[in-house]
């Protein structure tokens, strides 16, 4: 079980330090949003790409391990880090250092998802100016044809009054 135990905290820890890279990765993405730089935007998706294939290989990793704990110790359905912890109050060194790694690994998701969270708002902002620019455009084109008059402002159709019938004020 000690070495289980050291493996699990060995894994949480690699898991906790890519996602403080993927973080820094991520805020650094911010500035790049705003500008629109396309071109620094998908070097830092393609190396955001590379951390989040290590993450998912030690998420494997921490799942093997958590099964070969939940066998040792007979627990029945799929072990949480939380059950650990409170597993392990007969081993207060451990269980303190489980329970640190748990605080930091939700302070470094809480994180996470603030900075997801932004450049999600900034990216869907700039998506909707982009969609207000081509429909801007879109009706500058056809405005004219709409407003009957050509390209040159000059009135394409008839005089609006000017058919068979009219407006009667008097009725």
């Amino acid at each position: 079980m000690a070495s289980l135990m050291e493996n699990i905290v060995e894994v949480l820890e690699k898991e906790n330090a890519e996602y403080q890279t993927l973080i820094k990765l991520s805020e650094e993405k911010t500035p790049i949003i705003i500008k629109g730089d396309l071109e620094n935007l998908n070097r830092i998706t393609e190396a955001e790409q590379v951390i989040v294939a290590r993450i998912q290989k030690l998420e494997k990793e921490r799942m093997s391990t958590m099964k070969d704990i939940s066998e040792v110790t007979n627990f029945k359905a799929d072990i949480k880090l939380g059950d650990l912890i409170t597993m392990m109050d007969k081993h207060p060194e451990e269980q303190k250092k489980l329970k640190d790694l748990h605080d930091r690994l939700k302070e470094t998701m809480n994180r996470m998802k603030r900075v997801n969270e932004q450049n999600r708002d900034l990216l869907q902002n700039s998506l909707e100016m982009v969609q207000f620019e081509m429909n801007l455009l879109q009706s500058l084109k056809t405005a004219p044809e709409t407003a009957d008059y050509n390209s040159n402002a000059y009135a394409n159709g008839t005089i609006m009054g000017s058919g068979t019938k009219r407006f009667d004020a008097k009725q």
